[in-house]
């Protein structure tokens, strides 16, 4: 399984590079905003070329389907590893698989995102995504099985022989990341606040404490002895 940084912080995308955990970045507009990416196209040539050849997810922002294929033409353009965020539908209920399988046979990579069914995942199939997003956390908000959906969901993929992986985002807990690891997905996209959760625990943290400590008495004895 690999793990993408749901994040456009230069620095945390950077910490978590060079520890060799990351193998791509999500962002969309909120975490842009967020992050403090006023530029987004100045910034998603930053990540781009940070963890590059790793991919970097950029959502189009707008809810026409036409501009939408224009915007994801002007963003693939930034750099060779840029993937185009597409809903599964607009704010209207309009479908988007179309412009997925307009962007993808020009050669341009779609991340298909906020899917809430194995339905949605399986349109988004055959349309032709690279990457269909799993809104994880959004599904269980409403009272439905997430992991049911991301295992149905990686199953369904495995057995017609797609290309699209699926990536599990919507991340509030270290426990929806091991529950989407188990469950089958191919990538979890978490904010780095979960992997640094998942790096730490107390009794790791006192283990360490008494072994660095008992290392320093023996070398103590060990001094006072000579």
């Amino acid at each position: 399984m690999e793990i993408f940084l749901d994040s456009a912080n230069l620095n945390e995308i950077q910490k978590w590079t060079d520890m060799g955990i990351i193998d791509g970045v999500t962002t969309n507009p909120s975490i842009m905003l967020k992050d403090g990416a006023y530029n987004i196209e100045t910034r998603a040539k930053e990540i781009a070329k940070l963890i590059s050849p790793n991919p970097l997810s950029v959502e189009v922002t707008t809810n026409d389907l036409a501009e939408m294929v224009s915007q994801a033409k002007k963003f693939d353009s930034w750099a060779q590893n840029i993937a185009i965020k597409i809903p599964q539908i607009n704010q209207d209920g309009v479908p988007c698989y179309g412009v997925i399988k307009q962007l993808e046979e020009a050669g341009i990579m779609v991340n298909a995102t906020a899917a809430l069914s194995i339905g949605q995942v399986m349109l988004a199939a055959k349309s032709g995504a690279t990457y269909i997003s799993i809104f994880a956390g959004r599904i269980s908000d409403e009272g439905g099985d997430s992991a049911a959906v991301i295992a149905n969901s990686a199953d369904w993929l495995e057995r017609w022989d797609y290309k699209s992986k699926i990536i599990v985002g919507s991340i509030r807990s270290v426990g929806d990341v091991i529950s989407a690891a188990l469950a089958g997905a191919h990538i979890v996209t978490t904010p780095p606040a979960m992997l640094a959760k998942m790096a730490d625990h107390q009794y790791t943290r006192e283990t360490v404490k008494q072994f660095v400590t008992d290392a320093k008495k023996a070398m103590d004895m060990l001094d006072e002895g000579q």
